[in-house]
């Protein structure tokens, strides 16, 4: 990408007065901003103070409520997405918008004004993406690929676009260590260039990196700006919400019980050509432990969820065990049934209807017999509302949920507010077994002391959960035992105190593929 060849002066893009109201709901009120030419600035709030708002104002998604925005020092009218690239403005949001069915050159190519043939798109997609280490199979079907992949393509479509501001909603959050960095490479060759980027993030180490600016939201409002380099990852976080960020406790955790979870020699071959298949898997969690299965994007995580979910089953019922129960053969619905929960990573449209409101996808979640608690009638086919919505609030009350009615649909919820809502709603079942598979993506620092405090309080009173994450602060936080997956392959597994950092980064390389897989996986 050559540099912008319009010299700019004066600030790049202008926020005044920018307000946003959603019926009697002000999302965004009287915003002002500025970004520089060649600076990394970022916008920091929690979730829900109104940074997505925001930016979907600068790229033409919502349309502003009042005030103004200026581009280059001219004021500008930015009505749909294709105006903003117009202008040189490209985003990466936090929730992608993909189609599954298509090829990942053929959704770059729909992101593009003009129109170039697929082949050079695909060409071009796969250098950039070579050239950013964030590998790519331009022919391969989004449907096939992991969280951490559908990212990259959101990523490198938008550096094929040549923006002079590019917007960046979370792009580490599904990323490795290795990639985030090779990622903060790219961005100070664009800052160099004299782009700018306005960055979005929760991981406030990345933010006192790489930027040189900060803007603070708090419920909708500019609290405050900064230079965040010169701030304390605590100091940055108290800007955020107003207080001190809670560590997380863990005393009482590690008095382990009997098993829970069991996976006996599992193998699971690849159900597309672009799926990852499991190889000899095996693992045990007991009651009152942590499991943490650590490993880069795309290496059978989600695979490996699917078949503990009962999403996709196994031959024999003996692969896998709920509380000394086979259940290899078994869907989610028996797997609940037994006291299994089960969070996937993709909030909208797997977790969560966007569409329906937060009670009526509580009720969906909710196995027969759960489901019992609320029905009525002669033969209990009639949903007691009033119950349903005691619950929803029960829930949201105690996961600090944020939302702007009683009972909204679930897509009109920040990211890390609905989180929140999805994992409170596997807990308030209490159960004996909790598989969470990216418990914290994309939500604030807030938000994720509350779910891995969740968490660990669940472990604490006797059940056994099994997360698995990309975030190696969050597996270092939560776990009392860690493994890691890689190419299918699942590691032994260490107490969480044996590990460092270089150790799982030598794992998540394959390390351990040399080792025999006939135990179990259990440190004990």
């Amino acid at each position: 990408m050559s540099p912008s060849d319009v010299p700019v002066t004066g600030a790049l893009l202008s926020v005044r007065k920018l307000t946003k109201l959603f019926g009697s709901f002000t999302a965004c009120n009287g915003i002002d901003l500025e970004v520089q030419p060649g600076e990394i600035h970022a916008l920091l709030g929690e979730n829900g103070a109104g940074k997505s708002t925001l930016v979907k104002m600068l790229f033409g998604v919502l349309e502003p409520s009042d005030g103004e925005i200026a581009w280059q020092g001219k004021p500008v009218s930015i009505g749909s997405p294709s105006e903003a690239r117009k202008l040189g403005i490209g985003m990466v949001f936090q929730h992608f918008s993909l189609f599954e069915a298509l090829t990942v050159a053929e959704n770059i190519a729909l992101s593009l004004d003009d129109k170039i043939p697929i082949g050079k798109i695909a060409d071009e997609a796969a250098s950039l993406s070579r050239a950013y280490g964030l590998p790519l199979d331009p022919y391969a079907h989004v449907a096939d690929l992991s969280v951490g992949e559908r990212q990259r393509i959101e990523i490198v479509r938008t550096l094929l676009q040549n923006p002079k501001l590019i917007i960046l909603d979370e792009p580490t959050s599904v990323l490795t260590p290795q990639e985030a960095d090779r990622m903060f490479e790219t961005l100070f060759q664009l800052r160099d260039e004299g782009r700018s980027v306005l960055y979005i993030s929760h991981r406030l180490d990345e933010v006192q990196r790489i930027c040189s600016r900060a803007t603070v939201l708090r419920h909708g409002k500019v609290t405050g700006a900064c230079d965040p380099r010169q701030e304390t990852t605590g100091s940055l976080a108290r800007m955020m919400v107003g207080n001190d960020v809670p560590s997380v406790q863990h005393e009482g955790l590690g008095n382990k019980g009997d098993v829970q979870l069991e996976i006996s020699d599992l193998s699971v071959p690849a159900r597309t050509p672009f799926a990852m298949s499991l190889k000899n898997v095996s693992l045990r969690v007991r009651a009152g432990e942590i499991l943490a299965i650590a490993g880069v994007a795309g290496n059978g995580q989600g695979e490996l969820f699917d078949v503990i979910s009962g999403e996709y089953t196994v031959p024999s019922e003996d692969l896998i065990r709920i509380r000394g129960n086979a259940v290899g053969t078994k869907g989610i619905n028996a797997r609940r049934v037994l006291g299994a929960g089960f969070v996937p990573e993709e909030r909208h449209g797997h977790a969560a209807v966007p569409a329906l409101k937060l009670s009526d996808n509580l009720v969906l979640a909710r196995n027969q017999s759960d489901r019992k608690t609320f029905l009525g009638g002669s033969f209990l086919n009639v949903i007691r509302h009033w119950v349903v919505k005691q619950a929803t609030k029960r829930i949201s009350e105690a996961m600090d949920v944020r939302k702007s009615g009683e009972d909204p649909a679930a897509g009109s919820l920040s990211g890390g507010n609905l989180q929140k809502f999805i994992v409170g709603r596997e807990l308030d079942r209490q159960p004996t077994v909790l598989v969470v598979n990216q418990p914290t993506w994309g939500v604030d620092a807030g938000a994720a002391s509350r779910i891995r405090q969740a968490l660990v309080d669940l472990a604490r009173n006797g059940s056994a959960v099994l997360v698995i994450s990309q975030d190696l602060d969050e597996i270092f936080e939560v776990a009392t035992d860690i493994a890691v997956i890689s190419e299918g392959r699942l590691s032994p597994s260490y107490p969480a105190g044996d590990l460092t950092r270089e150790k799982i980064g030598l794992l998540m390389g394959g390390l351990h593929e040399s080792k025999t897989h006939s135990e179990p996986v259990d440190a004990h």
